[in-house]
Protein backbone atom coordinates (compact mmCIF):
# COMPACT_ATOMS: atom_id res chain seq x y z
CA UNK A 1 0.00 0.00 0.00
CA UNK A 2 2.67 2.46 0.45
CA UNK A 3 4.42 1.79 -2.35
CA UNK A 4 0.82 3.16 -4.50
CA UNK A 5 0.49 5.99 -1.89
CA UNK A 6 4.29 6.99 -2.92
CA UNK A 7 3.43 6.43 -6.28
CA UNK A 8 0.35 8.81 -6.09
CA UNK A 9 2.62 11.34 -4.40
CA UNK A 10 4.98 11.53 -7.04
CA UNK A 11 2.32 11.37 -10.05
CA UNK A 12 -0.54 12.51 -9.04
CA UNK A 13 -2.66 9.97 -10.19
CA UNK A 14 -3.13 6.30 -9.95
CA UNK A 15 -5.62 3.92 -12.07
CA UNK A 16 -8.90 2.65 -11.08
CA UNK A 17 -7.91 -0.32 -9.55
CA UNK A 18 -5.23 0.91 -7.90
CA UNK A 19 -7.22 3.64 -6.35
CA UNK A 20 -10.04 0.85 -5.60
CA UNK A 21 -7.24 -1.07 -3.50
CA UNK A 22 -6.12 2.06 -1.60
CA UNK A 23 -9.35 2.24 -0.87
CA UNK A 24 -10.43 -1.14 0.30
CA UNK A 25 -7.45 -2.76 1.74
CA UNK A 26 -5.71 -0.05 3.48
CA UNK A 27 -4.35 -0.53 7.27
CA UNK A 28 -4.39 2.47 9.38
CA UNK A 29 -0.25 2.82 9.25
CA UNK A 30 -1.26 3.24 6.00
CA UNK A 31 -3.70 5.78 6.92
CA UNK A 32 -0.68 8.01 9.18
CA UNK A 33 1.53 7.26 5.94
CA UNK A 34 -0.91 8.92 3.71
CA UNK A 35 -1.34 11.84 6.16
CA UNK A 36 1.91 12.29 6.50
CA UNK A 37 2.45 12.80 2.89
CA UNK A 38 -0.75 14.67 1.95
CA UNK A 39 0.59 17.35 4.71
CA UNK A 40 3.69 17.53 3.05
CA UNK A 41 2.20 18.38 -0.31
CA UNK A 42 -0.69 20.78 1.13
CA UNK A 43 2.69 22.60 2.94
CA UNK A 44 4.06 23.12 -0.55
CA UNK A 45 1.51 25.44 -1.54
CA UNK A 46 -0.22 26.97 1.38
CA UNK A 47 2.16 26.00 4.24
CA UNK A 48 0.09 26.52 7.86
CA UNK A 49 -2.54 29.11 6.86
CA UNK A 50 -5.94 27.20 6.83
CA UNK A 51 -8.23 29.67 5.23
CA UNK A 52 -12.33 30.66 6.80
CA UNK A 53 -15.61 30.90 4.53
CA UNK A 54 -17.78 32.86 6.20
CA UNK A 55 -20.98 30.65 5.28
CA UNK A 56 -24.56 32.49 5.12
CA UNK A 57 -27.63 29.85 4.49
CA UNK A 58 -30.19 31.64 3.60
CA UNK A 59 -32.73 29.49 2.61
CA UNK A 60 -34.02 26.32 3.61
CA UNK A 61 -36.45 26.05 1.06
CA UNK A 62 -35.90 23.69 -2.07
CA UNK A 63 -37.83 21.95 -4.59
CA UNK A 64 -35.89 19.00 -4.86
CA UNK A 65 -36.21 15.72 -3.28
CA UNK A 66 -32.94 14.09 -2.51
CA UNK A 67 -33.24 11.10 0.01
CA UNK A 68 -30.45 12.03 2.17
CA UNK A 69 -31.24 15.92 2.65
CA UNK A 70 -33.18 16.75 5.25
CA UNK A 71 -34.56 20.08 3.70
CA UNK A 72 -35.87 18.18 0.73
CA UNK A 73 -39.44 19.08 -0.10
CA UNK A 74 -41.23 16.42 0.81
CA UNK A 75 -40.23 16.72 5.00
CA UNK A 76 -43.23 18.17 6.26
CA UNK A 77 -41.51 18.74 9.39
CA UNK A 78 -38.97 21.83 8.65
CA UNK A 79 -39.85 24.98 9.82
CA UNK A 80 -38.97 26.90 6.59
CA UNK A 81 -36.82 30.41 6.34
CA UNK A 82 -35.99 32.77 3.69
CA UNK A 83 -33.35 35.67 4.60
CA UNK A 84 -34.05 39.08 3.47
CA UNK A 85 -31.46 41.14 1.56
CA UNK A 86 -30.98 43.04 4.12
CA UNK A 87 -30.38 40.27 6.47
CA UNK A 88 -27.56 38.51 4.38
CA UNK A 89 -26.32 42.16 4.21
CA UNK A 90 -26.14 42.14 7.95
CA UNK A 91 -24.31 39.42 8.07
CA UNK A 92 -21.73 40.18 5.83
CA UNK A 93 -21.30 43.31 7.43
CA UNK A 94 -20.58 41.17 10.80
CA UNK A 95 -18.55 38.63 9.05
CA UNK A 96 -16.44 41.70 7.43
CA UNK A 97 -15.52 42.97 11.06
CA UNK A 98 -14.42 39.55 12.06
CA UNK A 99 -12.24 39.30 9.79
CA UNK A 100 -13.89 37.14 6.49
CA UNK A 101 -13.38 37.63 2.95
CA UNK A 102 -15.01 35.49 0.94
CA UNK A 103 -18.60 35.01 2.08
CA UNK A 104 -20.29 31.78 0.96
CA UNK A 105 -24.16 31.91 -0.10
CA UNK A 106 -25.76 28.65 0.23
CA UNK A 107 -29.20 27.61 0.10
CA UNK A 108 -31.65 24.91 -0.93
CA UNK A 109 -32.80 25.07 -4.48
CA UNK A 110 -35.03 28.06 -3.65
CA UNK A 111 -37.65 29.65 -7.18
CA UNK A 112 -38.22 32.61 -5.06
CA UNK A 113 -34.99 33.53 -5.64
CA UNK A 114 -35.05 34.42 -8.66
CA UNK A 115 -31.69 35.47 -11.35
CA UNK A 116 -32.48 39.24 -10.56
CA UNK A 117 -32.75 38.65 -6.65
CA UNK A 118 -29.78 36.86 -6.79
CA UNK A 119 -27.68 38.97 -9.40
CA UNK A 120 -28.80 41.64 -7.00
CA UNK A 121 -27.68 40.04 -4.34
CA UNK A 122 -23.80 39.08 -5.78
CA UNK A 123 -23.53 43.02 -7.20
CA UNK A 124 -24.64 44.70 -3.99
CA UNK A 125 -22.08 42.60 -1.71
CA UNK A 126 -19.51 43.00 -4.40
CA UNK A 127 -19.74 46.55 -4.59
CA UNK A 128 -20.02 46.79 -0.55
CA UNK A 129 -16.76 44.91 -0.60
CA UNK A 130 -14.65 44.76 -3.24
CA UNK A 131 -11.69 42.93 -1.34
CA UNK A 132 -14.12 40.25 -0.75
CA UNK A 133 -14.93 36.88 -2.70
CA UNK A 134 -18.57 35.70 -3.65
CA UNK A 135 -19.16 32.09 -3.76
CA UNK A 136 -22.13 30.72 -4.33
CA UNK A 137 -23.84 27.32 -3.47
CA UNK A 138 -27.33 27.28 -5.03
CA UNK A 139 -27.99 23.83 -6.72
CA UNK A 140 -28.74 22.81 -10.46
CA UNK A 141 -28.95 26.09 -13.05
CA UNK A 142 -29.24 26.30 -16.79
CA UNK A 143 -25.57 28.03 -18.43
CA UNK A 144 -27.35 31.74 -18.90
CA UNK A 145 -28.02 31.39 -14.98
CA UNK A 146 -24.85 30.98 -14.12
CA UNK A 147 -23.42 33.41 -16.84
CA UNK A 148 -25.79 36.07 -15.08
CA UNK A 149 -24.25 35.33 -11.76
CA UNK A 150 -20.61 35.53 -12.87
CA UNK A 151 -21.48 38.86 -14.89
CA UNK A 152 -22.85 40.37 -11.39
CA UNK A 153 -19.80 39.62 -10.02
CA UNK A 154 -20.25 35.97 -8.53
CA UNK A 155 -16.16 34.47 -7.80
CA UNK A 156 -16.95 30.90 -7.16
CA UNK A 157 -19.32 28.40 -7.25
CA UNK A 158 -19.34 25.09 -5.31
CA UNK A 159 -21.84 22.24 -6.59
CA UNK A 160 -21.15 18.70 -5.47
CA UNK A 161 -21.24 15.99 -7.73
CA UNK A 162 -22.26 13.40 -5.36
CA UNK A 163 -21.28 10.56 -7.03
CA UNK A 164 -19.16 10.03 -10.85
CA UNK A 165 -21.57 6.85 -11.28
CA UNK A 166 -24.55 7.60 -13.06
CA UNK A 167 -26.40 4.65 -11.47
CA UNK A 168 -25.59 5.25 -7.62
CA UNK A 169 -26.98 8.87 -8.05
CA UNK A 170 -30.18 7.47 -9.34
CA UNK A 171 -30.44 5.23 -5.99
CA UNK A 172 -29.44 8.64 -3.96
CA UNK A 173 -32.10 10.95 -5.85
CA UNK A 174 -35.53 11.11 -7.14
CA UNK A 175 -36.31 10.67 -10.80
CA UNK A 176 -36.77 14.20 -11.90
CA UNK A 177 -33.32 14.59 -10.97
CA UNK A 178 -30.39 13.65 -13.89
CA UNK A 179 -26.31 12.77 -13.57
CA UNK A 180 -25.60 14.73 -16.89
CA UNK A 181 -27.52 17.77 -16.17
CA UNK A 182 -25.49 17.46 -12.84
CA UNK A 183 -21.95 17.26 -14.74
CA UNK A 184 -22.95 19.28 -17.40
CA UNK A 185 -23.69 22.27 -14.66
CA UNK A 186 -19.99 22.00 -13.41
CA UNK A 187 -18.33 22.14 -16.62
CA UNK A 188 -20.44 25.08 -17.70
CA UNK A 189 -19.22 26.70 -14.57
CA UNK A 190 -16.12 25.91 -15.50
CA UNK A 191 -16.26 27.00 -19.07
CA UNK A 192 -18.03 31.02 -17.34
CA UNK A 193 -15.05 31.24 -15.23
CA UNK A 194 -15.75 30.74 -11.98
CA UNK A 195 -13.54 29.18 -9.25
CA UNK A 196 -15.49 26.01 -9.14
CA UNK A 197 -15.88 23.20 -6.17
CA UNK A 198 -17.19 19.98 -6.83
CA UNK A 199 -17.70 17.09 -3.79
CA UNK A 200 -19.49 14.23 -2.41
CA UNK A 201 -20.44 12.03 0.55
CA UNK A 202 -18.17 9.42 1.88
CA UNK A 203 -20.13 6.68 3.05
CA UNK A 204 -23.52 7.50 1.73
CA UNK A 205 -25.71 4.59 0.72
CA UNK A 206 -24.68 1.94 -1.62
CA UNK A 207 -21.63 3.97 -1.99
CA UNK A 208 -18.66 1.40 -2.77
CA UNK A 209 -14.82 1.61 -3.61
CA UNK A 210 -15.02 1.59 -7.04
CA UNK A 211 -17.52 4.69 -6.96
CA UNK A 212 -14.84 6.55 -4.56
CA UNK A 213 -12.40 5.63 -7.14
CA UNK A 214 -14.60 6.68 -9.87
CA UNK A 215 -15.43 9.83 -7.88
CA UNK A 216 -11.37 10.34 -7.72
CA UNK A 217 -10.86 10.22 -11.08
CA UNK A 218 -14.09 12.49 -11.96
CA UNK A 219 -12.28 15.27 -9.80
CA UNK A 220 -8.70 14.90 -11.73
CA UNK A 221 -10.55 15.05 -15.13
CA UNK A 222 -12.54 18.16 -14.02
CA UNK A 223 -9.34 20.25 -12.54
CA UNK A 224 -11.62 21.67 -9.87
CA UNK A 225 -10.26 24.83 -7.39
CA UNK A 226 -12.31 22.98 -4.61
CA UNK A 227 -13.51 19.80 -3.68
CA UNK A 228 -15.93 19.83 -0.81
CA UNK A 229 -16.44 16.21 0.70
CA UNK A 230 -17.82 15.10 4.19
CA UNK A 231 -19.08 11.98 6.02
CA UNK A 232 -22.71 10.92 5.33
CA UNK A 233 -24.78 11.63 8.66
CA UNK A 234 -28.47 10.59 8.70
CA UNK A 235 -31.15 12.68 8.49
CA UNK A 236 -34.65 11.43 10.67
CA UNK A 237 -37.12 12.60 8.21
CA UNK A 238 -35.68 11.08 5.52
CA UNK A 239 -35.84 7.80 3.27
CA UNK A 240 -32.40 7.34 4.33
CA UNK A 241 -33.11 7.88 7.84
CA UNK A 242 -31.86 4.30 9.06
CA UNK A 243 -28.71 3.84 6.70
CA UNK A 244 -25.71 3.92 8.69
CA UNK A 245 -23.37 7.53 8.52
CA UNK A 246 -19.94 7.23 6.92
CA UNK A 247 -17.03 7.39 9.44
CA UNK A 248 -14.35 9.75 10.25
CA UNK A 249 -11.59 7.33 9.02
CA UNK A 250 -13.15 6.56 5.39
CA UNK A 251 -13.79 10.39 5.23
CA UNK A 252 -10.08 11.69 6.39
CA UNK A 253 -8.54 9.06 3.92
CA UNK A 254 -10.30 10.44 1.17
CA UNK A 255 -9.16 13.71 2.05
CA UNK A 256 -5.54 12.57 1.73
CA UNK A 257 -6.14 10.76 -1.71
CA UNK A 258 -7.98 14.13 -2.76
CA UNK A 259 -4.68 16.14 -1.85
CA UNK A 260 -2.09 14.13 -3.28
CA UNK A 261 -4.55 13.62 -6.58
CA UNK A 262 -4.93 17.77 -6.92
CA UNK A 263 -2.30 19.14 -4.78
CA UNK A 264 -3.69 22.67 -5.22
CA UNK A 265 -6.94 22.17 -4.06
CA UNK A 266 -9.09 24.16 -1.74
CA UNK A 267 -10.06 21.32 0.73
CA UNK A 268 -12.26 21.93 3.42
CA UNK A 269 -12.39 19.96 6.98
CA UNK A 270 -16.18 20.29 7.54
CA UNK A 271 -18.83 20.56 9.91
CA UNK A 272 -19.72 17.34 8.93
CA UNK A 273 -16.61 15.83 10.14
CA UNK A 274 -16.85 18.45 13.16
CA UNK A 275 -20.20 16.72 13.90
CA UNK A 276 -19.57 12.99 13.71
CA UNK A 277 -16.30 13.31 15.98
CA UNK A 278 -15.12 16.05 18.70
CA UNK A 279 -11.86 16.63 17.06
CA UNK A 280 -12.91 16.11 13.21
CA UNK A 281 -12.33 19.47 11.95
CA UNK A 282 -8.82 19.11 13.63
CA UNK A 283 -7.84 15.48 11.99
CA UNK A 284 -9.00 16.89 8.75
CA UNK A 285 -6.71 19.65 8.90
CA UNK A 286 -3.81 16.72 9.75
CA UNK A 287 -4.76 14.78 6.55
CA UNK A 288 -4.60 17.71 3.97
CA UNK A 289 -7.44 20.01 4.43
CA UNK A 290 -6.96 24.00 4.20
CA UNK A 291 -10.56 25.30 4.29
CA UNK A 292 -12.86 25.97 7.48
CA UNK A 293 -16.23 27.17 7.05
CA UNK A 294 -17.42 29.45 10.19
CA UNK A 295 -21.52 29.87 10.08
CA UNK A 296 -22.15 33.37 9.68
CA UNK A 297 -26.20 32.84 9.25
CA UNK A 298 -28.40 34.36 12.28
CA UNK A 299 -28.45 32.25 15.40
CA UNK A 300 -32.39 32.14 14.93
CA UNK A 301 -32.12 29.81 12.14
CA UNK A 302 -29.68 27.74 12.04
CA UNK A 303 -31.53 24.96 13.49
CA UNK A 304 -33.56 25.16 11.10
CA UNK A 305 -30.83 24.17 8.17
CA UNK A 306 -30.50 20.77 9.36
CA UNK A 307 -29.05 19.10 6.38
CA UNK A 308 -28.79 15.87 8.73
CA UNK A 309 -28.72 15.00 12.46
CA UNK A 310 -26.68 16.48 15.37
CA UNK A 311 -25.07 19.50 13.22
CA UNK A 312 -22.66 21.36 15.39
CA UNK A 313 -22.41 25.03 16.07
CA UNK A 314 -25.84 25.99 15.91
CA UNK A 315 -26.50 27.87 18.69
CA UNK A 316 -23.16 29.87 18.64
CA UNK A 317 -23.03 33.06 17.10
CA UNK A 318 -20.63 33.99 14.56
CA UNK A 319 -17.44 35.73 16.28
CA UNK A 320 -17.99 32.25 18.62
CA UNK A 321 -17.72 30.23 15.23
CA UNK A 322 -14.58 31.94 14.65
CA UNK A 323 -13.11 32.48 17.80
CA UNK A 324 -13.64 29.06 18.29
CA UNK A 325 -12.12 27.61 15.27
CA UNK A 326 -9.23 29.85 15.54
CA UNK A 327 -8.41 28.29 18.96
CA UNK A 328 -8.90 25.05 17.43
CA UNK A 329 -6.32 25.12 14.27
CA UNK A 330 -3.82 26.92 16.81
CA UNK A 331 -4.41 24.03 18.89
CA UNK A 332 -2.63 21.15 16.14
CA UNK A 333 -0.52 24.36 14.69
CA UNK A 334 -2.02 26.26 12.55
CA UNK A 335 -2.86 29.79 11.59
CA UNK A 336 -6.29 30.79 10.54
CA UNK A 337 -6.23 33.36 7.74
CA UNK A 338 -8.49 36.10 6.67
CA UNK A 339 -7.21 36.66 3.11
CA UNK A 340 -9.67 35.41 0.28
CA UNK A 341 -7.73 32.55 -0.33
CA UNK A 342 -8.27 31.63 -3.76
CA UNK A 343 -6.82 27.94 -5.10
CA UNK A 344 -3.12 28.30 -6.32
CA UNK A 345 -3.77 26.49 -8.98
CA UNK A 346 -3.01 28.28 -12.38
Amino acid sequence: MKDLIDKLFREKQLSRDEYISLIKDHSESDAEYLFSLAVKRRMEYYGKDVYVRGLIEFTNYCKNDCYYCGIRRSNRSVERYRLTKDDIMSCCEQGYELGFRTFVLQGGEDPYYTDYKICDLVSSIKNKYPDCAVTLSIGEKEHESYKAYFDAGADRYLLRHETADSGHYARLHPSEMFFDHRIKCLYDLKEIGYQVGCGFMVGSPYQTAENLADDLLFIKELQPQMVGIGPFISQHDTPFAQMNSGTMEQTLFMLGLIRLTLPPVLLPSTTALGTIHPLGREKGILAGANVVMPNLSPVSVRKKYLLYDNKICTGDEAAECKNCLQMRMRSIGYDVVVSRGDSKQT
